[in-house]
């Protein structure tokens, strides 16, 4: 078999049952876990002076559970009381699940996308009287303002967070048979923490449009895009190119 060892770009998994475990034991794979890339936190300070007024928004966009985390961080930060009038639209049920950390859910009016923007976007416009705030990272998704332009609600975008690279200092090289990324920060952080890496023969997986063509315009071969219409997951992807590998004389 080519493939034996893998880095996932990505925290390890504490389930047990981790698909990515399933598959190391699977083929006798050895995989490891690392982060390549980390949130820091938007200060108070630097965030006051954007002059964006948190509660003059009825309504919050959540995308991901580090926008739950940051918004009501700021919050607290700021000394701000939530109203219980405030409307939270999440992208998906585990976001929705995320924000009883911070909120009673009965109380408060919380809106549910199926998986995507997309789908969360036919939610919001049935709300377009609302004023929303898009609490995310430096690095957005270009569809998120493009897809609330073009259904004419009213927004502001805020940066709560910033996504940035990780130190690697203590990984020596990369002999890895394949390297496994999520995000184009992923691939920024690659380059800035090993700039003298050289491809050749290691395989690179990419989930996501955006970090393929972070992948592309890093000058990299990309090997493998996840989803793929019969693997909707990354370990189902990397499965399927382990195998077709595996073939290959």
């Amino acid at each position: 078999m080519k493939i034996k060892t893998i880095l996932v770009s990505q925290p390890a998994p504490t389930d047990e049952k981790s698909p990515y475990h399933e598959l190391a034991k699977k083929y006798a794979l050895k995989i490891d876990f690392r982060p390549f890339i980390k949130v820091e936190a938007v200060p108070a300070q630097d965030f006051r002076q954007e002059r964006i007024n948190i509660l003059d928004h009825t309504a919050i966009v959540l995308t991901s559970r580090n926008a739950v985390d940051h918004f009501f961080r700021m919050c607290k930060e700021l000394r701000l009381t939530v109203p219980e009038t405030m409307k939270y639209f999440c992208v998906s049920e585990s976001v929705a699940y995320y924000v009883q950390k911070y909120i009673v859910y009965r109380k408060r009016k919380v809106f549910i996308g199926k998986q995507t923007f997309g789908d969360l976007m036919d939610v919001i416009k049935k709300h377009k009287e609302e004023k929303f705030l898009v609490p995310g990272s430096d690095i957005q998704k270009g569809e998120i303002p493009t897809l609330l332009d073009k259904a004419n609600v009213t927004y502001t975008n805020a940066v709560f967070y910033r996504t940035v690279a990780s130190d690697l200092s203590d990984i020596k090289d990369l002999k890895y048979d394949m390297l496994v990324f999520f995000s184009p920060g992923g691939i920024e952080s690659l380059k800035k923490n090993f700039p003298k890496f050289k491809q050749n023969g290691v395989f690179i997986a990419a989930f996501g449009p955006t970090t393929a063509k972070a992948v592309r315009d890093g000058g990299l071969r990309l090997d493998l895009e996840a989803p793929l219409p019969e693997a909707p997951s990354m370990t189902g992807a990397m499965e399927l190119f382990i195998k077709r590998e595996a073939k290959k004389k």
